[in-house]
């Protein structure tokens, strides 16, 4: 048994007491209801366990995600500069537009989130989340509820466990990107989301820092005489949710924020620019070797550890594991160790896994691909462990889990983890659960 997995146990253990088996499931339940930690009607969380990593694997996974977050920028300055290069991202005029225009601030996404899985040891990755990422006022809030578990109190006896708490450094880059105080802030998405409980969370951090802080949606900003405002405000700083693609699809609900934002009368973070990075294309800008040369040797080792084979979907040839093929051919003979992702989604949406459909299936998604815009990328091992999950009742289920590092500035400061018995890990497309991270420290 590894070391990791006695821990588990020794977590595990505690709900051999009925008593405390019960008051946990009393605590997790209560206290989302009562923190409103709801995605939509669901509760975030149906764990009774944290995710629990030793400080190694978690300084590993540090390591590489600051490592991968600088090639990444390294990507962003070449494709700002190379008009050719930013054709593979597939963009519309307009974002190309908005991308090429100045935020005000070094870095198009000072918050992201690298999205991948721990193997072996080894964390890969298969998403940036350049834009918008979410689940860091979530996270919190869980930590929270679990820090008045009965089951979490039994282990910490037995071993010493620190919650890795993220919402807060959201604060820090908005001060940061402003460069200035902060009076203001809006907090940007379309209305009656399942994410209003998170906004919320957020508005109470961002008013107890002294900033007022409304919450609207992009119909709600005017933009006369230099200033952008809602709900009677002058805003500072737009912290935005709405992705950037939602937001050109209403072009007259997006004016006002859109032309502060070019006129340079309002901070918005992240900014416009990160869709260059948020596009899936950008995994296979790393990892494709016809872009080698714009990266340093160092990144090239990271990118080949970290980073799983990815690649545009169009006719022609490519290579794979050294040797040359024909993509279309290769991925219709590979099926059961590939996915096709669109370029510009989120929360699972397109998304075909192939060992989960038959060969028909794939054939028709490869097809609607080559006519898309979709990126194919070679499946990772996906780690599942035992936790207590309260359904009906507690139940010990082996569910997959993912890890997701947030990076201010480059910096990693916490993770998003979550849950699911599917093959797809994902809150929104209703196949996952929140779970806050513990870095076990020792013994008490």
């Amino acid at each position: 048994m590894s070391r990791l997995a006695r821990v588990i146990a020794a977590y595990h253990a505690a709900f051999d007491d009925a008593a405390v088996a019960a008051a946990s499931a009393e605590v997790l339940t209560d206290g989302q209801r009562a923190a409103r930690a709801m995605f939509g009607e669901r509760p975030l969380c149906v764990s009774l366990r944290p995710n629990l990593v030793d400080r190694r694997q978690l300084t590993a996974n540090a390591g590489a995600s600051e490592a991968l977050y600088a090639a990444l920028q390294r990507l962003e300055r070449a494709l700002l500069r190379d008009e050719d290069l930013r054709r593979e991202l597939d963009l519309s005029p307009e974002e190309e537009r908005l991308a090429l225009a100045d935020p005000g601030y070094r870095a198009a996404s000072p918050s992201a989130r690298l999205d991948g899985f721990v193997s072996g040891g080894v964390i890969r990755y298969v998403e940036y989340n350049a834009e918008s990422p979410a689940g860091m006022a979530y996270n919190d809030v869980l930590v929270s509820v679990f820090e008045r578990m009965p089951a979490l109190r039994a282990f910490r006896r037995r071993y010493r466990a620190r919650p890795l708490r993220v919402a807060r450094r959201q604060l820090t880059v908005l001060r940061r990107a402003r460069g200035r105080r902060i009076r203001s802030i809006a907090i940007v998405d379309w209305r009656d989301l399942p994410t209003l409980t998170e906004f919320e969370m957020f508005q109470r951090l961002f008013t107890d820092a002294g900033a007022r802080t409304v919450i609207c949606a992009p119909e709600d900003l005017r933009y006369r005489a230099g200033r952008l405002r809602a709900a009677g405000v002058d805003v500072d700083v737009v912290y935005r949710r709405v992705l950037l693609s939602e937001l050109l699809a209403r072009p007259a609900l997006a004016r006002p924020l859109l032309r502060a934002y070019l006129a340079g009368d309002v901070t918005v973070v992240n900014s416009f620019r990160a869709k260059l990075l948020h596009k899936k294309m950008s995994l296979a800008l790393l990892s494709d070797d016809r872009y080698a040369a714009l990266y340093t040797p160092a990144q090239r080792r990271i990118i080949a550890r970290h980073v799983p084979w990815t690649r545009k979907v169009r006719e022609g040839h490519t290579t794979y594991r050294g040797r040359v093929v024909d993509l279309a051919e290769h991925v219709l003979g590979a099926k059961d160790g590939l996915v096709l992702k669109p370029n510009d989604e989120y929360g699972g949406k397109g998304v075909v896994l192939g060992w989960t459909v038959d060969g028909h299936e794939w054939e028709q998604a490869l097809l609607a691909a080559l006519t898309s815009s979709y990126v194919v990328q070679e499946r990772v091992g996906v780690p599942r462990e035992p936790f207590p999950v309260l359904l009906d009742r507690t139940h010990f289920l082996d569910l997959a889990v993912d890890c997701d590092p947030y990076l201010f500035w480059g910096k990693v400061g916490g993770v998003l983890t979550r849950l699911s018995s599917s093959a797809l890990l994902n809150v929104t497309a209703g196949a996952g659960s929140v779970v806050p991270t513990y870095v076990v420290e020792g013994v008490a």
